[in-house]
């Protein structure tokens, strides 16, 4: 069951949306009263946040910031506040969708999920880059073990990084030879892959003799496992 906070103070309309949303095993509980909203949060984990503009005592782009800054829960603007500055300044300060008034239920619905399914991928992607000895980021060409910056020449980047993305595979010399732009055929016959792969080792390995991360399979290339 997905859980849904509402922050809806036309009570007719949250009544609709939550009757219909329940269909599609979504349960929506409304607060009418941002204050009380906002402590709801501290005492009880909901997937997603379902926010009016409009509301008593506090104004919902105020109510937007504090949940941004305390919680981190997706949120869904739903708003009859037309004016574009409204808009920008809710997705500026961290809302992750703008659904203007009027609106058909359906879409709000296929938007939850949506959102949902973004969210929840890249909450599993952060938690599992967490859990890896080993990070990979290609846009600024670093390789980290256990979060510290390992040190590499760009031939051992380079064939460290393929072995990475395909970590758990078994990548054959021919392989890295053809996905590389700095090696070639001559490093495959003077034997110098190999000589890249042992200071690859030094560099990564606890006991470059007996390695751990970057395993030879005889026969048939290398193998990187983390």
């Amino acid at each position: 069951m997905i859980e849904i906070a509402m922050l809806e103070d036309d009570v007719e309309l949250a009544d609709v949306l939550t009757q219909y949303l329940k269909q599609f095993n979504i349960n929506v509980t409304n607060y009418e009263e941002p204050f009380m909203a906002l402590s709801s949060l501290k005492l009880k984990k909901y997937d997603l946040i379902i926010l009016d503009l409009t509301l008593p005592g506090m104004d919902g782009l105020d109510v937007c910031k504090a949940i941004v800054k305390d919680f981190d829960i997706p949120i869904i603007i739903s708003s009859a506040r037309s004016d574009i500055a409204d808009k920008v300044t809710a997705l500026q300060l961290g809302a992750d969708d703008y659904l203007p008034k009027p609106y058909d239920p359906r879409e709000l619905e296929v938007r939850i999920k949506t959102i949902l399914r973004r969210f929840n991928h890249s909450n599993n992607k952060d938690l599992e880059e967490k859990n890896k000895t080993f990070v990979l980021d290609e846009e600024k060409k670093e390789i980290r073990k256990n979060t510290k910056y390992v040190k590499l020449t760009a031939a051992e980047f380079e064939v460290l990084s393929l072995l990475i993305k395909r970590e758990n595979f078994v990548i054959s010399r021919e392989d890295i030879f053809d996905n590389s732009d700095l090696l070639n055929q001559d490093y495959e016959s003077s034997g110098s892959l190999a000589v890249i792969i042992n200071r690859i080792r030094h560099k990564i390995e606890d006991n470059p003799k007996e390695p751990k991360y970057l395993q030879t399979i005889r026969g048939m290339g290398y193998k990187f496992i983390q």
